[in-house]
This record gives structure tokens, sequence and C-alpha cells, in this order.
């Protein structure tokens, strides 16, 4: 970097400890703790050689931001990284429950390596469910998600609902702050569920891969239409919260996105769709490369490079409704933005140092097996048992936390012992994914710079960082609303109103 700058001669007293990366025609400087600066090339060289003049604006910048040595704050810095890593304080957090592998769907990308319709042995019985809350209200975690998977859930219903009352009725001992979370493709949803869901608090999610003529493309669905069940019920849910007078900035259903070859030139239609729909929020997701993707590789992978034109585009035109009063954000963004703007980790668990799997997720699926992660899940139904750490049936909280996977997961993530990201400008915001190395890679540890999750992760950065530089206003207003975090007390259990 500093060779291809032509810095002179770089000082070794001035700069504090500093990573840097050129961004467009900018250098984007970040410390130890996260903190940022961007400066201009030329601004760069002086940094770099210590010719900053002390009575300069630039001089004040960067002594205000903790990037000279000679006023560094030791006692901020620890501030701020203890800040950032308060996750590292609690023990797993969001706990997924496969309760089938039964789907009625059948989606090109299928993560989760979906069964069939009659495939009954793949579900989860009452007597599991309860093994599998007993052991996950064990957590060290003071807050607790409960977050049901599949296959589609809602095919194995009666557990559903046998789940909810017998861990809100168990948690009356633990006094965990207790959430139950619902994926579904709402396909098979009908008023008498949704009337249980409603009144038992549980936040609903789903799927929508844009207009229906791709979602209907991707995710078939016999004799009728995916995009048309989904939509209707994402309606129908947000009236719902609407009648009981929630506010629906804060709730509403979730819906996911996972962009494959085909989205990527639909991107203006993909966000007209969701903020038709009422959705606030769109994860433009890359496809990964789990379950029956493998399969369908050469019809829905694409290069990354192509991936960050769709972004930005998208992302752009998000902005721009933005402008004109329609408030919808992206996800991707809203967790990085809230990192380099606020300070805080918002405790994404794939995009955090160490990452979430084990130590912030466990996943359980419905034989009573017990992964570090849903990715962890994942390889297992594609017959690596890589990520395995236990059974409900015999294994305790102490046995699943000190497992020797748990633990190399913890250090294979660890930023900071990361060859590719220990020096990387934006090592203080990112995560990697060693499910993803291994799959990818073959090595927990993984080589970020052949990575397709680096390539994603810097990209997104990147074009953050250039319109941070940028310094429009309006664009600023944005991003401030989209790293705002609002507690949703209405999903906690035992919180009236």
């Amino acid at each position: 970097m500093l060779h291809t700058l032509n810095i002179r001669k770089p000082d070794a007293v001035f700069p504090a400890f500093f990573r840097s990366r050129v961004v467009g025609n900018k250098v984007v400087l970040t410390n130890y703790e996260g903190q940022y600066a961007i400066l201009t090339m030329d601004e760069f060289r002086l940094f770099a050689e210590g010719a900053v003049p002390p009575d300069s604006a630039l001089y004040n910048t960067l002594r205000e931001r903790n990037f000279v040595r000679a006023h560094y704050d030791a006692n901020r810095a620890a501030e701020k990284l203890r800040a950032r890593k308060t996750f590292l304080d609690y023990g797993p957090n969001l706990h997924v429950m496969v309760v089938t592998l039964r789907c009625n769907e059948t989606c090109v990308y299928c993560h989760a390596s979906r069964a069939g319709m009659d495939a009954v042995h793949t579900d989860m019985t009452k007597e599991m469910a309860e093994r599998t809350v007993d052991l996950i209200l064990k957590s060290t975690s003071p807050r607790i998600t409960i977050e049901f998977q599949g296959g589609e859930p809602l095919v194995n219903f009666p557990v559903i609902q046998h789940v909810i009352q017998y861990a809100t009725e168990r948690n009356k001992d633990t006094g965990k702050t207790l959430e139950f979370t619902l994926v579904s493709n709402m396909s098979l949803m009908d008023e008498e569920k949704l009337k249980f869901l409603i009144e038992s608090k549980v936040q609903m999610c789903t799927s929508v891969d844009g207009p229906k003529v791709l979602h209907d493309k991707q995710r078939k669905l016999p004799t009728a239409s995916a995009h048309d069940a989904a939509s209707y019920w994402i309606k129908r849910i947000n009236k719902a919260y609407e009648e009981q007078g929630l506010d629906p900035t804060l709730y509403h259903v979730e819906a996911l996105l996972t962009t494959t070859r085909d989205t990527l030139s639909m991107w203006k239609e993909t966000v007209d769709t969701y903020v038709d729909l009422g959705c606030r929020a769109i994860f433009l997701r890359p496809v990964d490369p789990f379950g029956f993707a493998q399969r369908s590789e050469k019809r829905i992978e694409y290069p990354r490079a192509e991936y960050m034109d769709f972004y930005r585009n998208a992302v752009n035109y998000m902005l721009d409704l933005n402008r004109q009063g329609v408030q919808v954000l992206e996800r991707f963004a809203a967790i990085f933005l809230t990192k380099i703007l606020g300070g805080e980790d918002p405790n994404f668990l794939d995009i955090r140092s160490p990452c979430g799997a084990g130590i912030g997720q466990v996943a359980y699926n419905y034989d009573g097996t017990i992964y570090t992660c849903d990715e962890g899940r994942m390889m297992h139904e594609m017959g690596d048992d890589t990520f395995l750490i236990g059974n409900v049936r015999d294994s305790n909280y102490r046995d699943m936390m000190g497992h020797e996977t748990v633990r190399a997961l913890a250090i294979a993530s660890n930023l900071d012992a990361q060859p590719d990201c220990v020096n990387c400008a934006y090592n203080p915001y990112c995560g990697v994914c060693p499910v993803h190395n291994h799959r990818t890679q073959g090595t927990l540890f993984g080589r970020m710079r052949e990575s397709a999750l680096c390539a994603v992760h810097k990209g997104v950065q990147d074009y953050l960082f250039e319109k941070i530089a940028e310094n429009d206003s309006t664009t600023m207003e944005s991003f401030q609303r989209w790293t705002t975090v609002r507690e949703r007390t209405h999903y906690i259990q035992g919180i009236t109103g």
C-alpha cells in the first residue's frame, strides 16, 4: 500500500496503529477499535510520512479519532473495543429448531436439503422437542430466540405449538428474555394457525425472491403460485399487526431474498416487489453453496463482481426511494453501517469476530442431533458431520460449549488470527464463516483472497465507504436511520401490550 502510493519514507512515530484501503480516489483508515477516517491521497501521504501540520483540520480529525500516536487514548480505545465485543459476555442466544425436513415447495437452491411430504420420519416428536427446549434454556445467555425452521415448519405445526407452550412454561423458572421466530414459505398458513401465532407473539419471516415470474421459477409450489401464497400472507399478517395498534415500521413480516443469476438483471423489479408488499427491509443475500444449490450451480451461480453490480444498482435505487419518502433499507448495509457509524455490533452471527457458530447460535435437527449452526446442520444433510457437536438425548450444555469443534470455529473465525484479515481495513467490522470456508475451500480458515464471501463483504463495505466519502446529506440521513435499532418488545414473551 505504502509503495503503491509513493510514500517516500514512512514515519514510525507519528501514526498510531492503522489499517488502510484505497476506495475510489480516497484512502480509508481504520484503527484497532474501529474508528475510521477517509483521506485524500495527498492527506494519506502526509499522514504516513508524519508530516501533517499540527495546526491543521486534518491533524485535529486524526487526533480526535485516535490515529496520532502522541495523543493515543488507550482507555477510550478499550471502551470502544469492549462495546463492540459485548456479545462475548453471553452464550448462544439463537437456537434453531428444525421441526421437520418435509416441504411442499421445490426450490432450485434449497439449502436445507428438503424431504418429500411423505417423509414423516423427518418430523421432530414432542418428546424430542421437550428435550431440545430443556437444553436450550440452559444457555448462559440472558436472551433466547427459538427459531422454527425446516423444510417447511408449518408441516409439523402441532410440535411448534407444543414448543411455544412448553418453553413459555419452563421459562417461568429460568427467567430468560424469550422470543420465537418462524421461517416459513407461508403456503400452508391458514387463519387458525395465524391466530395462534399472533396470540403467541411469534415473529414471522418468509422468502420473496423478487417479482412473481422469478419467484415462481425458483420456488415451485405444485398446482399453485408460491409468490401468490407468500404475498397474500405477508399482507394479511401485516394487517393483523396494524389492527393491534403496532408500529408498522417495527412490526411486519421479514422477507429474505436469495440472489441467483436470474435476479441480477431484475434489481429494480425486486426492490419494487418488496416495497409493494410493505416490506421495510431487503436482505440481498448471494446464493450459498449448501444443500441442493450444489446440484444447480451451473444454472444459478455467477461471478461475485456481477453480484456487486447488482447490489450497487439495487441499493442506489433504495436510497432514491428513501429521498422520495419510501422507507426501505438493505440488511447487509444496515449491519455494516451499525458497526462503522454506530460503533456497535448488532450481533449478526455470520458477520462478527469470532463468528456465532456454537458460541452464538446452535442448531437442533429433527432427530435430536446438535450442530454448531444451521450451516453446519446443512453440511450434515450433505453427508458431512464435521459440525456435529452432540445429541439432546445425552449432551449437556458444558459438553456443547467446550466441544473441540466449537473451539476450533472460534479460533478460525477470529479475524486477528486470519492471515488475510489481520491487516484488512475492514477487520473491525467484518466476519468470516468457517463452515463456508470448509465447504468451498476444504479448510476452516480458508483463503480470504479467493473467497466469494470475502469478495462480497469487501465489495459492500467499499460501496458504503464510497457513499460516506461523498457525504451527501440525504444519503447520510438514510444511513443513520438504517443503523437505528429499536427494541421490539411485543415479541418478548410475558410482556403485555
